[in-house]
């Protein structure tokens, strides 16, 4: 199904795909209201197609919008989302609503092409330029995240494990900080287990690695 606000280009696509080899158009939409709806009738006649080429600025009901949708409502109808749209968000929110690919405007009729096949087939396809720039939203997000948890874990130490820590820092082996501390050697053992479990690291030279870097101490 194709669902363009823009009769012309839906033509011009139209042209493109009946000169491939098994691929069908069986309908079109001008916008995502009238896709859905489109979508209910070919669910009730068990003549759902298995993708929607979905333009990403369709006037009402976005792209994405009606994306969200098909996802929720159309299981086994998979999106390619074609766009004039070269930009993180759009891609990401795409990504995000169920879309199972992403390519722009300007590819060439090959690309479309095979961007169709893989994605009816059931894998994924992204143009090179959306490609990275999905890597590098989602990486962005995996770092932040990460520094968020870790930003939250130190506060939860306790003073006598941050001074723990320090000695750890300083050089110092379990049972000199005991004796220090006043402490048993399994106390400070304890201590030692429960900063690497809340810090997420492996072992004593990671937990004063992170301890520098963060500045925990």
């Amino acid at each position: 199904m194709l669902v363009d606000d823009h009769s012309i280009v839906r033509d011009g696509i139209r042209l493109l795909l009946e000169q491939a080899e098994g691929l069908e158009i069986i309908d079109e939409a001008n916008d995502g209201e009238e896709a859905l709806e489109k979508l209910k009738t070919h669910q009730a006649d068990a003549t759902l197609p298995d993708l929607v080429l979905m333009d990403i600025s369709l006037p009402g009901m976005s792209g994405i919008q009606t994306t969200q949708v098909i996802s929720r409502l159309h299981k086994h109808v998979r999106v390619l989302m074609l766009s004039m749209h070269n930009n993180e968000d759009y891609i990401l929110r795409s990504v995000e609503a169920g879309a199972y690919g992403y390519i722009l405007k300007d590819s060439s009729s090959d690309e479309m092409v095979k961007a169709i096949r893989m994605i009816a087939s059931g894998e994924k396809y992204y143009s090179s330029p959306v490609a990275s720039i999905i890597l590098s939203g989602y990486m962005q997000q995996l770092k932040k995240g990460s520094k968020q948890s870790r930003d939250v874990q130190p506060s939860r130490l306790s003073n006598k494990e941050k001074e723990i820590l320090q000695f750890l820092v300083d050089g110092m082996s379990s049972r000199e900080i005991a004796e220090r501390l006043q402490l048993s050697v399994r106390t400070v053992d304890n201590h030692r287990a429960n900063m690497m479990r809340r810090l997420q690291v492996r072992n004593a030279a990671e937990l004063v690695r992170i301890a520098v870097e963060e500045k925990l101490i």
